[in-house]
């Protein structure tokens, strides 16, 4: 058996980078891996453990973050991650440095969420030791920032819980700040939610509620289907709650039967 390759073999040289949009607002974007998958040293891993609905139509498993060196970059992240979280927090916060990041925005996660506790306490200690900077991120993982982040946030730290994951019946929109995914802006509208569509930084300094224009992408409007991904996202947890329910109900008259029988 081969010997492992070595943590400084999967460190990236570089850690933050800019797509086209962060570049249009003079942001700076973090990326992992979308949802689920293999890495190139057969490892599986789940990035986003509570992903619902959204992982059937997640602009991350398309285009550009589907070509071998966008893919490879975001794997050697996610590696970096998992080999070595104080190497990777300590490259992140010396990065981080750098003039041109004084005042700037991270977004954390333009695809990939805070798969464990581990991982987001790093990115809280990140925060509060480069207090210049700006950070946001849009997270499905509402218990874990319940826990973690919401008792005590680092002050240049802001986030909006979205919709079409498995833990949408934890949100409240009365009280959280929220983004959920429309069809189309005219929906946005009609909702009475603010689009975020001029800058992705209006989804944590915009108002609360925050409507995200579906990408157009014809298969993902499909699955759609002219649904909010809380719509869809409620479909499918009053299918399985129903599916449990009929499971339950055949249990309990099997046991009946067999009581009876003796």
């Amino acid at each position: 058996m081969s010997a492992p390759l070595p943590r400084a073999a999967h460190r990236p040289a570089r850690l933050l980078t800019q797509n086209r949009e962060m570049r249009q607002i003079g942001a700076w974007n973090w990326s992992l891996p979308a949802w689920a998958g293999r890495l190139p040293d057969g490892r599986t891993y789940n990035t986003c453990p509570s992903a619902g609905v959204c992982a059937q139509a997640c602009y991350a498993r398309h285009g550009t973050y589907t070509w071998p060196v966008v893919r490879a970059k975001h794997q050697a992240n996610l590696m970096f991650v998992l080999d070595d979280l104080p190497g990777w927090e300590s490259a992140m916060i010396a990065e981080l440095g750098a003039a041109k990041f004084r005042g700037a925005w991270v977004r954390i996660h333009d695809s990939g969420d805070f798969f464990s506790d581990a991982y987001l306490e790093a990115w809280l200690r990140v925060c509060r030791t480069r207090p210049d900077a700006n950070f946001y991120a849009y997270s499905k993982e509402i218990d874990r920032f319940r826990r973690l982040v919401e008792p005590d946030p680092p002050p240049n730290f802001l986030w909006v819980f979205s919709y079409g994951g498995m833990q949408d019946s934890a949100l409240n929109p009365q009280v959280d700040r929220v983004a959920d995914v429309f069809p189309d802006e005219a929906s946005i509208e009609e909702a009475g939610w603010a689009s975020q569509e001029a800058s992705d930084l209006l989804a944590v300094l915009g108002p609360q509620l925050v409507g995200v224009p579906a990408n157009r992408i014809p298969a993902y409007l499909k699955r759609l289907a002219g649904r909010r991904f809380s719509e869809w996202q409620a479909e499918v947890d009053a299918e399985r709650e129903a599916g449990r329910r009929r499971r339950h109900l055949r249990l309990v008259v099997d046991n009946t039967d067999q009581s009876e029988a003796a």
